[in-house]
């Protein structure tokens, strides 16, 4: 019996040119699913081999659009009501399942952008070319006339195309771009695709941090609002330990009444974990890189990378919160 491969890995590079003999396509901000419809069964599953199919109810009702035995690699999103990509509204599917899970399919509609082809009406077609799965993938949504929640993810050989996406695609929430060879087999497990993820360095404050005053491990980091609130819109990444030496003595512990006291953080998304945090006086601004992707409330959603403490400015210096809340 034909069961779902692992999932075929990209290795993160730090140049956006599209390579010679290589394809790209957006790369979403979603959750990875790998997805098999045989024998009026859905199987759908994430990067981890957790059991989806229960909280997707929308993607149930759209397989009979689909030729039997036939397995997508894809991503599972969720647009909002002014087009942009809206990863938060993924979060509490995994807590819902049947009515809850119906009814947030049809507040929140979940869609599956397929970016590759496992398999074809029974025929297996990881070792075909990407080249071939691509025709394939794409003959698949003309021939069945696919429409939601299934969605065909672009594809180009055309740099111009990819500075295109790199450059206008990331308001509406793109992460970046894959690279696939285009003679290249699906090889599930090997990092044989390369991934560029846009990303850009950015002002914070620090508010928290893991770890002891001594040897800080991730920093909360936060921004003040226009009413004077300090809102937190992120954490770090693991700090190098030179990193966190030298940034210890620049981090003073919290007066009474910091913004921020009793405030729970959690370990981070879709786990209940909370985090054991030192607060600090808010008056120590950090360079960090960022990604585009946001949740609704503006904050960062991936953990921003260290990049070097900044004592020349002032909290007055960063930015103001832009997010979704105020004050």
């Amino acid at each position: 019996m034909w069961t779902l491969p692992e999932p075929m890995l990209a290795t993160p590079v730090a140049d956006p040119a599209l390579p010679e003999g290589w394809a790209a396509e957006p790369k979403w901000d979603g959750w990875r699913a790998l997805l098999s419809w045989d024998a009026r069964r859905l199987v759908l599953r994430s990067r981890k081999g957790t059991d989806l199919e229960p909280f997707f109810p929308e993607l149930r009702s759209g397989t009979a659009q689909l030729p039997n035995a036939t397995a997508l690699d894809g991503e599972l999103v969720v647009w909002d009501a002014a087009g942009r990509l809206a990863f938060e509204r993924l979060q509490g599917r995994l807590q819902r399942r049947g009515e809850g899970a119906i009814r947030l399919a049809e507040q929140w509609p979940a869609h599956f952008v397929a970016f590759d082809l496992l398999r074809i009406s029974g025929t297996d077609a990881t070792r075909w070319t990407y080249r071939r799965r691509r025709a394939a993938l794409e003959a698949l949504f003309v021939d069945h006339r696919l429409t939601a929640p299934w969605a065909l993810c672009p594809s180009t050989t055309d740099p111009a195309t990819v500075h295109d996406w790199l450059t206008s695609w990331t308001a509406v929430g793109l992460e970046g771009v894959v690279y696939k060879r285009v003679d290249g087999a699906y090889e599930p497990s090997v990092r044989g695709w390369r991934k560029y993820k846009v990303r850009e360095t950015e002002e914070a404050i620090v508010g928290a941090h893991t770890g002891s005053p001594a040897a800080p491990r991730t920093l909360l980091l936060g921004r003040y609002g226009t009413a004077g609130r300090l809102h937190y819109i992120g954490r770090s990444t693991t700090l190098p330990q030179a990193s966190s030496r030298d940034l210890a003595p620049l981090l003073t512990p919290a007066p009474a009444g910091h913004p921020w006291t009793g405030w729970t953080f959690s370990a981070g998304w879709g786990t209940r974990e909370t985090l054991h945090v030192t607060l600090v006086r808010p008056q120590l601004v950090v360079e960090v890189g960022v990604d585009v992707a946001r949740d609704s409330a503006g904050r960062w959603r991936h953990p921003a990378r260290w990049h070097r403490p900044r004592p020349d400015l002032t909290p007055t210096d960063v930015p103001r919160f832009a997010g979704g809340a105020t004050g």
